[in-house]
């Protein structure tokens, strides 16, 4: 398949309603958590520990996690960590037992959306839910669009990707032909065939599209 023929973002799994993903050690709480959210009409799914959850996640459905901060084995936040690694752009809601203000503050550094301690007020769960369902749906829209853009650059050769990181930093052709120790006619080359195998419009909307989304070069 040539890059060309790559499919574009799947708009319809875009448009899914999030489903919230519970990781919590506690069983008890993690059913009362899904009666919960079923009597709004939110859908969820429950992970006694964060590896469960590791092993089980479909990256692409758009998403909320409920987290527990301490869990046997990886924490709460160990799995915001290899989440944020593998740019899942899930909103984290962590959740402990044992809340104070300097946990709070770490759980917000490793990219919480909101931190509450158990137990939690239903209302105020409900209310915080609702909010980042809304939000999951438009950061996982920005994703496939990220993952679409990524898909198309990892087509290009390694020769392609030193030319575009030299366009990237603004370089013309004649001094990424310098840099790289080839011509000038050499570099327009590799940059049509950049244009050409991404299917972009200009190299600028490219560069434009990448800084944007944050994909890997």
């Amino acid at each position: 398949m040539s890059i060309t023929e790559l499919p574009r973002p799947d708009t319809a799994a875009v448009a899914r309603t999030p489903v919230v993903h519970i990781v919590d050690d506690d069983h008890d709480l993690r059913q009362s958590l899904v009666f919960l959210l079923e009597t709004v009409g939110i859908e969820a799914l429950t992970y006694p520990d964060a590896t469960t959850f590791l092993d089980e996640y479909d990256p692409t459905e758009p998403a909320v996690l409920i987290v527990d901060v301490r869990m046997p084995g990886v924490s709460g936040f160990q799995l915001q960590e290899k989440l944020r690694q593998q740019h899942y752009p899930a909103p984290v809601i962590f959740c402990s037992a044992h809340g104070d203000v300097p946990m709070s503050v770490r759980a917000m550094q490793h990219g919480a959306v909101d931190f509450l301690e158990k137990p939690y007020d239903s209302q105020q769960m409900l209310d915080v839910v609702q909010e980042q369902l809304l939000e999951a749906s438009k950061r996982f829209a920005a994703d496939a669009v990220r993952r679409d853009v990524q898909a198309r650059v990892d087509q290009l050769t390694p020769r392609e990707l030193e030319v575009l990181r030299l366009v990237i930093d603004g370089l013309p052709s004649q001094h990424i032909a310098r840099e790289l120790g080839t011509s000038v006619k050499t570099v327009d080359v590799h940059r049509a065939r950049i244009k050409a195998k991404t299917g972009s419009d200009s190299l600028g909307t490219l560069v434009r599209d990448v800084l944007l989304h944050q994909v890997d070069v």
